[in-house]
């Protein structure tokens, strides 16, 4: 069990990308309902394919000790009138890790991080996964919409509820 107080949060560098890759490789095979990529895909790339991203990408990885037990990338949206807003992607929590805080960590990381950038933090998450739903509603974040039919895994059909906090910059 993952103490969150003895978790370290910081932005994941390509010199992490091995254990990127095995985290995320973990949720695309334990929660395939639950991202927009595949186990298949992501599963090709390669190991100087994962530097290039974390060099770019905002992701944030929460370490207990060298074990990286949760991630959670950022994204600012494209295009001028888009700018104002950014997105939280990825998010995932090892199971020793669940329920510890480490999970609440990584969104107050991301948020802290997005409130430096833009006003406002969108994400999208499956309609029946609650306890994420309860953790981004303990973040602040509010429910503006359900998509249906979102994602298609093995035949059948997930929708998503989207999801949004208005950043205070002073905070």
């Amino acid at each position: 069990m993952t103490d969150s107080s003895q978790v370290q949060i910081r932005r994941l560098m390509a010199a992490d990308a091995p254990l990127f890759r095995e985290i995320r490789l973990e949720a695309l095979q334990g929660a395939p309902e639950a991202f927009g990529s595949t186990f298949e895909q992501e599963r090709s790339q390669s190991l100087a394919q994962l530097e290039e991203v974390l060099a770019k990408a905002d992701v944030f990885g929460a370490f207990h000790e060298h074990d990286l037990v949760g991630m959670a990338g950022y994204r600012t949206q494209a295009g001028a009138k888009q700018a104002h807003k950014g997105f939280l992607w990825g998010m995932y929590v090892r199971s020793s890790a669940r329920g510890t805080g480490v999970a609440q960590a990584l969104v107050e990381a991301v948020l802290d991080h997005a409130r430096q950038r833009v006003e406002l933090v969108q994400l999208s998450v499956v309609s029946e996964n609650e306890t994420a739903q309860r953790l981004y509603r303990r973040c602040g974040f509010v429910a503006y919409g359900h998509e249906v039919h979102s994602l298609k895994q093995d035949g059948r059909y997930y929708d998503e509820v989207l999801m949004a906090v208005a950043l205070d910059p002073r905070n």
